[in-house]
């Protein structure tokens, strides 16, 4: 799995909106306008799979092909950023399309999974808050007129972790040898990918509070 289309990822190239001075190497914000590339349509079809992956999961609960879902959208996911690569693709659209598709999966693979009492409710409870935390911080940067922070390595490994916990997860709730050979790799993953997020998110919310740490000094010393 790769950062959104390969890019850079630090935080935004440049500071509030409207401020002089860069903080930071160029990135993102650097990336071109392009709409329809082949990476966008690839994370366009991730995002698809969303609803999909949903009705088969709690529908007809056809784990198989949810399973497979999972699977492409894993692959996809590798795709996209290989290909703005190797193209001359990246965007700034694919940049946003990208994280917004993992975390989607994300968030409803555990909505799912609590439902259908796949994975206990405080796994949950701890993902979806990260999420809620980032939430909150991104509002806090955008009222300060700063743009999303970049995409960090360490947030697509948790991601990378968990998007292939997740079918593993569902395989080990059957019956039968696969799920008991499953069942251990699919808990180590989800151990080790849920703190990794964690983690990532922490690393988020300090960036973030440097971030407005130092727009607050430059503004007292103007």
């Amino acid at each position: 799995m790769t950062t959104a289309d390969g890019r850079a990822t630090d935080v935004p190239a440049d500071g509030p909106r409207g401020s002089a001075a860069p903080a930071s190497p160029v990135n993102r914000d650097d990336l071109g306008d392009r709409v329809l590339t082949l990476p966008n349509v690839l994370s366009v079809v991730r995002l698809l799979g969303v609803p999909l992956f949903l009705w088969l999961l709690l529908g007809p609960h056809a784990d198989g092909w949810a399973i497979v879902v999972l699977a492409l959208s894993g692959v996809t996911d590798w795709a996209d950023g290989k290909l703005a690569r190797a193209l001359g693709q990246s965007s700034r659209l694919g940049a946003l399309l990208d994280p917004a598709a993992d975390r989607l999966y994300i968030v409803a693979t555990l909505v799912a999974f609590v439902i259908r009492d796949v994975i206990p409710v405080w796994v949950v409870a701890v993902l979806l808050g990260r999420e809620l935390v980032l939430g909150v911080t991104l509002l806090v940067l955008r009222r300060a007129g700063w743009p999303p922070l970049q995409v960090h390595y360490l947030g697509k490994a948790a991601t990378f972790l968990l998007l292939y916990a997740f079918p593993l997860l569902l395989l080990a709730d059957g019956g039968g040898t696969a799920a008991a050979v499953a069942a251990p790799i699919a808990y180590a993953l989800t151990v080790w990918g849920a703190a990794l997020y964690v983690l990532a998110g922490a690393f988020y919310v300090v960036q973030a509070a440097r971030l407005l740490s130092g727009a607050d000094q430059a503004g007292a010393g103007r």
